[in-house]
């Protein structure tokens, strides 16, 4: 087991944007496009082009009953003009959070490329239909995952989990459209939207999408 000091070794060792693994772009202000949704789906498409392993994954923050945050990593299944998508089961713990508080916030990060996009705005859930639509357009495992069910509750063992899992797998290869009913998609529908652009000589570029009455501002921030 590492002790404090192996951990103060290793954080110092560490580089941030090694040029043999990170390649900077630059990022011109002017040269933006006045949506957010364009910009979003050109560095996406670069990250992806750039070699980064998950792209698609990013950070999810919300609250829970008392005001605390709470974060974890989920997989974007989508972006238009209706929100930035992700699903859960409306059961789980960031499903009461989302009832409960219909905010919250998405980060990305693209290491390769030193890049980050952060948003944040109220949160809504799609219909049924169109939530077992997405969970059907995904692979055999994600139906199997979502049919496991009991996201966030307590768990006895892992053989407990290991027999689920195997059923749920079972089921998922037999009945490809079997309904996970709470199984639900979300959109976020962002207020603000933030691209950083890292530098080398720390002289970030962080340029912000704010929603206007007909349309969306932008801002330079300092870094």
């Amino acid at each position: 087991m590492a002790t404090g000091t192996d951990l103060d070794e290793l954080l110092r060792s560490l580089r941030v944007w090694a040029p043999e693994r990170t390649k900077l772009p630059p990022l011109d202000p002017t040269a933006t496009p006045e949506r957010p949704l364009p910009l979003f789906t050109t560095w996406f498409a670069e990250a992806v082009a750039a070699g980064e392993p998950e792209p698609h994954v990013m950070s999810l923050a919300t609250r829970d009953g008392d005001g605390l945050p709470d974060v974890r990593m989920v997989m974007l299944h989508g972006a238009d003009e209706e929100g930035w998508a992700f699903a859960t089961h409306s059961t789980s713990r960031k499903g009461h959070q989302l009832k409960g508080y219909p905010y919250a916030a998405l980060a990305f990060y693209w290491p390769r490329l030193g890049r980050q996009i952060r948003l944040r705005g109220p949160v809504l859930p799609a219909t049924p239909t169109e939530s077992q639509t997405d969970l059907h357009a995904h692979s055999t495992g994600a139906l199997a995952a979502a049919l496991t069910g009991h996201q966030s509750e307590p768990l006895s063992s892992l053989d407990e989990l290991s027999q689920a899992s195997e059923a749920a797998w079972e089921l998922a290869q037999r009945e490809p459209k079997t309904p996970a009913p709470s199984w639900t998609l979300y959109r976020v529908f962002p207020d603000e939207v933030e691209f950083f652009q890292g530098d080398a000589l720390r002289r970030h570029v962080r340029l912000s999408y704010v929603r206007v009455e007909r349309g969306w501002s932008r801002e330079l921030l300092w870094p």
